[in-house]
C-alpha cells in the first residue's frame, strides 16, 4: 500500500475535503448496519492524513493544530466514527513528540508515514477514578511484559500498533507502543454503544505480552510539567463534535428544504417560509459558526503552547480548548435534536438514519464531563487559577 506524503497545511485541507467526499455517501449505511470501515480506513490512510502531525524534521508536514482540528472536523462531518478513529493516533504521536527519544521518534514516525495506524489502550473499567490504571509493566531481562485489560480502546481494532498506558513496578505510568500482532495480545470487538458504532471502541487484553524497552515512552511526566498533550487530546474531541454538528445542520437544511417530496434530492430545493423554522435555523447557524470559530481560536492558542510550552501558555491553551469543547458539545447535541424537531416524524424513519447524528453526539460527548470544563474556565477567569494538567482538559 503506497501512502501519500502530505507536505503542507493547504495540501492537508484539500486532501481532507476530497477524502470526505468519498467517505460521505455510505456513512448512513455503515452506521445502520454497523459495517466496520476497513476499506474506508485503507483509503483514509493512503491519503496521507494520518501522518500530517509528524514534524517536518522527520519527513512530515508538521501541520498547525488549527489545520489538524479542521481536518478531523471535515472527516467527522462525513462520518462521525471515522473522524474519531484517528483521535488517539494523533494523541500518541504528540506524546512521542514531547517525551520520545530521537531514536523512538525517527522509527515510529517513519512507520506512520509508511501508512501504519496507531490505536489506543488507555482507559480501564472498574477503577476508582477514570485516571487510575492497573495494567502492569513488569521487567523481564532487557524488556518488559504487560498484563491487564483495557476498554474504550478506540482504533485498536484497526491498528498496527496499540499505544498502551501501563504502570511499572514503582507505580509510574508509561506509554508502550505495542505491535498489534504481539503474542498474548487480543483485541475484542465488544463495543455496543448506540452511537459512534463503527469506532471499534472495545476491549484489549494483555496476557503476558512482551514489549521492547525501545517501544516504551515516559507518560506520567507529560502532565508533571507544562506540555500541550492534554489540550491536544481535547481539541481533537472538540473537532469531532463540531464535525458531527455540521453534518446534522446540513442534513437538517436538506431535509426541511425537500420535505414536501421523498427523501431523494430532485435538484430543486425549497426554503421553508415558516417563521419559527427560519428562526431555529438562524439560532443553529450562529452557534455552529461560534463553535467553528472557537475551534480555530483554540488551535492558535495550542500552536503557541507547542512552540513555547510554559505554565502560562499551556494553561491558556487548555482554557481556549475547553471553551471550544464546551460549545461543540452543546451544538452537536442541539443540532441533532433540532433535526428531529424541524423534520418532524419523517426525520425519524429508519431508512434516513438521521438519528445517527444525535446518537453519535450523545455518545462521544460523554467522553469527559463538560460541566468541569465550565468550572475550569470560570476558575481561570474569575480566580486566576490555572487548570490542572491532565488528558481531559
Amino acid at each position: 500500500m503506497t501512502t501519500r506524503i502530505i507536505t503542507s497545511d493547504g495540501e492537508a485541507l484539500a486532501v481532507a475535503l476530497d477524502i470526505a467526499r468519498q467517505l460521505r455517501p455510505d456513512s448512513a449505511a455503515r452506521d445502520r448496519e454497523r459495517r466496520l470501515p476497513h476499506p474506508e480506513l485503507a483509503l483514509f490512510t493512503r491519503s496521507g492524513l494520518w501522518g500530517i502531525s509528524v514534524p517536518k524534521a522527520y519527513g512530515g508536514a508538521g501541520v498547525s493544530n488549527v489545520t489538524l482540528a479542521k481536518v478531523i472536523a471535515i472527516i467527522a462531518q462525513a462520518d462521525g466514527s471515522l473522524g474519531q478513529i484517528p483521535q488517539n493516533h494523533f494523541y500518541a504521536l504528540e506524546v512521542l513528540r514531547v517525551n520520545g527519544t530521537p531514536e523512538q521518534q525517527q522509527r515510529l514516525y517513519a512507520e506512520v508515514l509508511a501508512g501504519r495506524r496507531f490505536g489506543n489502550a488507555l482507559a480501564e473499567l472498574g477503577t476508582k477514578t477514570a485516571n487510575d490504571r492497573t495494567t502492569r509493566l513488569s521487567s523481564e531481562g532487557e524488556g518488559f511484559r504487560i498484563n491487564g485489560r483495557k476498554f474504550y480502546a478506540t482504533g485498536a481494532l484497526y491498528a498496527q500498533r496499540i499505544p498502551t498506558s501501563v504502570v511499572d513496578d514503582q507505580g509510574v505510568q508509561h506509554l508502550a507502543f505495542v505491535p498489534a500482532d504481539s503474542p498474548g495480545l487480543q483485541v475484542i470487538d465488544d463495543w455496543s454503544g448506540f452511537g459512534q458504532r463503527t469506532t471499534g471502541s472495545g476491549s484489549v487484553v494483555f496476557d503476558n505480552v512482551p514489549v521492547s524497552a525501545q517501544d516504551v515512552v515516559p507518560f506520567q511526566s507529560v502532565f508533571e510539567r507544562p506540555t500541550p498533550v492534554g489540550p491536544l487530546a481535547q481539541i481533537l474531541h472538540a473537532a469531532i463534535d463540531t464535525g458531527i454538528a455540521r453534518a446534522a445542520y446540513e442534513d437538517a437544511l436538506h431535509f426541511v428544504r425537500t420535505r414536501s417530496r421523498p427523501w431523494v434530492d430532485s435538484g430543486v430545493e425549497q426554503a421553508s417560509d415558516d417563521p419559527l423554522t427560519v428562526k431555529h435555523f438562524g439560532q443553529l447557524a450562529i452557534r455552529l459558526h461560534a463553535a467553528e470559530a472557537l475551534l480555530e481560536r483554540a488551535g492558535h492558542y495550542l500552536d503557541s503552547a507547542r512552540d513555547d510550552s510554559t505554565a502560562e501558555t499551556v494553561a491558556a491553551a487548555s482554557i481556549a480548548v475547553a471553551e471550544a469543547r464546551a460549545i461543540s458539545t452543546e451544538i452537536a447535541l442541539s443540532a441533532g435534536t433540532t433535526l428531529f424537531e424541524l423534520g418532524g416524524s419523517q426525520a425519524t424513519l429508519a431508512e434516513h438514519n438521521l438519528d445517527r447524528h444525535w446518537r453519535n453526539a450523545r455518545v462521544h460527548t460523554l467522553h469527559d464531563p463538560v460541566r468541569w470544563k465550565y468550572h475550569a474556565i470560570g476558575n481561570y477567569y474569575l480566580n486566576e487559577q490555572n487548570p490542572p494538567r491532565r488528558g481531559t482538559l
